[in-house]
């Protein structure tokens, strides 16, 4: 099938398609109900930022898997480094040796951001590479502390939970929580904490946690780490400003303390740079990394420094982290960041956001555009001057873009994030923007205008 043949948007039924509907009856009478279904899509197949649901209605996808198809779906690079793996080893567990596991930590520890030599372990997902992360932390440090960001999410385990400060929901029924994290606010300008104004306010959110929190609250000898998203994902695809994480790294250095930069939700090379905290020259201690490291296929990883990773044997390890057709899978989708689609994710980023940003001049429910590369995200207020969130006008265009043929997902209590494909198309992103300025301006219309 070619290009033309696999184009999107294309919606040939109502929807929920008929069979769609069908399946999803059947979803809901045996699985949780704790799963988050933002619209009733069933997926059939899906072929480079276009998904075909079970009717043949195609879709522009601008959110990736929850922008883990880095190389869109169903890249033939990575589907046949995948096929030639699987034909000859599919899983031996890491208690073993194998030469893709072996290949991909030599790859990803020679991508690491400085000249120090560093090590890798793999795991499953972003959650279990948070977890390790804090694990390594306090076990290097022999400290118990660990600080956190409201907004921030690191995932749904029980550690990570408990570094999660998204929704409530995500926390409420299960405490108690992994003793010892404490939250602070995060440099979200657009919604400071203190109510003051970027660069005049010195990057106060950075120095309370020394002027403040370390005086009053949390003995800074007793902080393993500080945990922190460079570019916070479900909070709201927020960017701090240029000086917050130097500022933060510098506070560290002066403590004794290290700086996890969670990189899960920021990816790799979806930001324009293999690294997201390589934008404001700052090398962490640890960096986590998750899916997007292989298209989509189950595999997650943490480096440290060299240093720090000297664990006694048996301390942490995994059955099916850095599993083989996973790491072939990486070393394809890293091979290709390298080629051109870091490249491209920095140049279509750049332009979506100067369409999004004149938007927004012009929209009175847009009060925020931020990003880098291909993570941006929109957030949708009701009034431009007070700033008040509108959870409800957000989450109406949400549900008429995907009416319309276009998949986005929400981020923060009012926003829209865009994440797609690294792969995707000049072509592709206009016909997205377009679909999105048409949904903004639908939902000012008045009901029966």
């Amino acid at each position: 099938m070619n290009k033309s043949e696999f184009s999107a948007p294309h919606i040939v039924t109502e929807l929920p398609s008929p069979k769609s509907k069908a399946l999803i009856e059947r979803d809901e009478a045996h699985t949780s109900t704790s799963l988050i279904r933002p619209y009733p899509l069933a997926v059939k197949r899906a072929r480079g930022a276009v998904v075909e649901d079970l009717d043949g209605n195609r879709f522009l996808d601008f959110a990736a898997g929850i922008a883990v198809c880095t190389t869109g779906h169903c890249h033939p690079r990575v589907v046949d480094a995948i096929q030639r793996q699987a034909e000859k080893l599919i899983h031996i567990s890491c208690d073993f040796y194998y030469e893709p596991y072996v290949e991909l930590a030599e790859k990803l520890t020679s991508l690491a951001p400085d000249n120090e030599p560093w090590r890798v372990f793999f795991a499953n997902s972003g959650a279990e590479a948070v977890e390790g992360a804090v694990k390594l932390a306090r076990y290097y440090t022999g400290r118990p502390r660990i600080i956190a960001f409201q907004g921030a999410f690191h995932g749904r385990t029980m550690g990570a939970v408990t570094l999660t400060a998204s929704k409530v929901t995500q926390k409420r029924g299960f405490a108690p929580m992994l003793p010892g994290v404490e939250h602070i606010p995060y440099g979200y300008c657009y919604r400071c904490a203190y109510n003051l104004t970027y660069p005049e306010c010195d990057v106060h959110c950075v120095d309370v946690l020394e002027e403040q929190h370390f005086r009053r609250f949390v003995p800074p000898d007793e902080v393993a780490a500080i945990i922190v998203e460079p570019i916070q994902g479900e909070g709201g695809y927020v960017v701090p400003p240029p000086d917050w994480l130097p500022r933060l790294r510098e506070l560290c250095d002066r403590h004794g303390i290290l700086l996890i930069a969670d990189e899960v939700q920021s990816g790799m090379g979806r930001t324009g740079r293999l690294f997201a905290s390589e934008h404001w020259g700052v090398v962490p201690d640890i960096i986590t990394r998750s899916s997007d490291l292989a298209s989509g296929m189950p595999i997650s990883a943490f480096l440290a420094k060299e240093e720090m990773m000297d664990w006694e044997t048996g301390a942490h390890s995994t059955t099916f982290g850095g599993n083989p057709v996973s790491c072939a899978a990486a070393l394809e989708t890293i091979e290709l960041l390298e080629d051109c689609l870091m490249a491209n994710a920095a140049e279509r980023g750049a332009w979506m956001m100067e369409q999004l940003e004149k938007l927004a001049l012009d929209s009175p429910i847009i009060g925020d555009v931020r990003g880098l590369g291909l993570m941006i995200g929109v957030e949708f207020v009701r009034d431009k001057h007070t700033r008040e969130p509108a959870p409800d006008l957000r989450d109406k265009v949400l549900d008429r873009l995907y009416r319309h043929g276009l998949l986005t997902l929400g981020c923060g209590e009012s926003g829209i994030r865009f994440s797609p494909p690294l792969t995707v198309s000049q072509a592709e992103v206009e016909i997205a923007m377009d679909l999105f300025a048409e949904a903004v301006a639908e939902v000012l219309v008045p009901a029966g205008a």
